[in-house]
């Protein structure tokens, strides 16, 4: 069972931490490296609107697939 709260905190804290959390390695890496790069596109301006977008995708997929998770799990019991 995955808790869907903390996968979103953890999200919010780093973006990627909660799909790392959720057991997805590679979606999570690929949002740290997203989120990062767009940090860096800041200084161009067009990561300003890219960071945001990155993040708050991180932060909801991390919910919805804990969630996912745990209604497997409870299916399988």
């Amino acid at each position: 069972m995955k808790n869907a709260g903390l996968a979103a905190v953890l999200s919010f804290l780093v973006c990627g931490l909660g799909q790392i959390y959720n057991g997805q390695i590679g979606k999570g890496i690929a949002l740290l490296v997203a989120a990062g790069i767009s940090g860096l596109l800041c200084a161009v301006a067009i990561g300003f609107i890219l960071l945001p977008v990155a993040w708050i995708y991180g932060i909801y997929d991390a919910y919805r697939t804990a969630e996912e998770i745990n209604k497997g799990a409870g299916a399988g019991a």
